[in-house]
């Protein structure tokens, strides 16, 4: 009797096995996905064929790409002749723009026009970045743009280069009245992705590219003028985007650490973040 008892609790047990599917445990073990070079597997590159490196090249350009430049310039950098410390830096920026530069040396009119309209420019991005905070409720450009130039000052202050030679100033140039400046990085240009990227973000994609291109202008003068490095301005383009992400996963954390949504704990407005869903 009891072995009958048992069989048939047996078989009721794998009746539920088929049913319910594999056991949780069985399940995973399934999904596991086996590590290339641990417990006797081969180096993922043993497995590499002629039809995956065709793949790559196809599909993955980019870092194929990239990949030669890598070559490239480890030619370059383990012949180039360099500068000696006598001489002044070489920059090719500078020499892209020199008819630029000795045309605003002969014409200070040219020049001061020039720097006036680049500081209005300035002015635009101010406006922007303050803007989509103040009257828009949406910190994250303000945030970056504090980030930016509080990184900026910090390694501005660390490494004080050389004032290019030949470098034109002018009164109405921002900061006005021929003020010292950090030429590392440019705040300039910096200042001007965070807010072209806001635009993007919005999908004002018209005065986005507007952005972009009297940002082009504004490098191409602060190259002629010698108001910058070359090196300057595309870190001033890196900045600005990483500063920007930086703010979107500031306010990201923000929200994710508060269960308030509009308040604080002693009942005031958060001014500065309102949480916006």
């Amino acid at each position: 009797m009891n072995g009958t008892v048992s069989a048939l609790t047996s078989r009721r047990h794998k009746r539920a096995a088929a049913t319910n599917g594999p056991t949780p445990t069985a399940a995973m073990s399934k999904k596991l996905i086996p590590v290339h070079g641990c417990c006797g597997n081969k180096a993922s590159f043993m497995t590499w064929t002629v039809h995956d490196a065709v793949h790559v090249a196809k599909h993955h350009w980019i870092p194929c790409f990239f990949a030669m430049g890598l070559l490239f310039f480890m030619g370059v950098e383990y012949t180039l002749r360099m500068v000696p410390s006598s001489a002044p830096p070489f920059d090719i920026g500078f020499v892209t723009t020199r008819s630029l530069h000795l045309l605003l040396a002969s014409s200070p009119q040219l020049n001061t026009l020039l720097a006036g309209l680049n500081t209005v420019f300035v002015g635009m991005q101010t406006t922007y970045i303050l803007w989509t905070w103040l009257i828009e409720g949406r910190p994250r450009a303000t945030i970056a743009a504090l980030f930016m130039f509080t990184c900026r000052g910090i390694l501005g202050y660390s490494t004080q280069l050389p004032l290019p030679q030949g470098f034109l100033g002018s009164g109405a140039d921002f900061p006005v009245g021929n003020v010292s400046f950090f030429l590392f990085y440019s705040g300039h240009v910096a200042g001007s992705v965070i807010a072209s990227l806001d635009m993007r973000r919005m999908q004002r994609w018209e005065l986005a590219w507007t952005f972009d291109a009297l940002n082009l202008l504004q490098a191409v003068r602060l190259l002629g003028t010698r108001g910058h490095y070359t090196i300057d301005l595309a870190v001033g383009v890196g900045a600005g985007i990483l500063f920007d992400s930086l703010a979107g996963k500031y306010e990201e954390s923000k929200r994710l650490n508060s269960k308030v949504a509009s308040t604080t704990s002693n009942g005031a407005k958060d001014a500065l973040f309102p949480l916006a869903d």
